[in-house]
């Protein structure tokens, strides 16, 4: 039987998505901001809501298109407001909104949201070796410095827990418990794009 990350257990959903794409490094700038915009609605939640619901979020998010999304109106506001696929939050949507702007003017910036964002990890994975889930932080410092570049950038849902748990699923850190299966394969995944 494999070992996981103390987290990973619960349902097979859980396990699918530690096994396969946790802590896999992500350069495509599509999945970046799908990961942006889950994290943020995350919020205040358990990962496993958000997770039960992400295909709901792609159907609703017209597929993390971040230039759809960036001009929904408010009709479309509402429209998402009486989507039950998603949660409800007005707030979280509007920020959805207002990420995605903020994510076209860092494209049009840097030419493309994935440099931007790996360039403060060095385009390198952290490489971490916690051998508990108790170890593992909340946030870090790097983490609080993503989080105040983006906001003065005008994003919001960003607080520096809110970062640190999107580096961890788009592998800019490899947080996989180092007993974890997972933590080997993607530490031989840094690097490789």
């Amino acid at each position: 039987m494999k070992h996981r990350c103390e987290w990973a257990g619960w349902n097979d959903l859980e396990k699918e998505y530690h096994d396969k794409h946790w802590g896999v490094p992500v350069h495509d700038d599509r999945i970046l901001f799908e990961f942006l915009l889950l994290e943020g609605a995350q919020a205040g939640l358990s990962w496993d809501i958000i997770l039960k619901r992400r295909e709901n979020y792609r159907n609703a998010f017209d597929g993390f298109d971040f230039h759809r999304v960036a001009a929904y109106d408010d009709k479309k506001v509402e429209e998402l407001m009486q989507d039950s696929g998603i949660i409800r939050n007005r707030r979280k949507i509007l920020s959805a909104i207002t990420n995605a702007r903020a994510f076209i003017d860092i494209v049009d910036e840097f030419r493309s949201f994935d440099r931007y964002i790996w360039g403060f990890v060095d385009y390198q994975p952290v490489q971490n070796s916690f051998k508990s889930m108790s170890e593992i932080p909340a946030s870090t410092e790097l983490s609080e410095k993503i989080t105040k570049d983006l906001k003065k950038r005008g994003f919001s849902f960003v607080g520096p827990t809110i970062i640190y748990a999107f580096m961890q699923a788009v592998g800019m850190v490899n947080d996989h418990e180092v007993g974890c299966f997972r933590h080997e394969e993607c530490r031989k995944l840094a690097g490789k794009k």
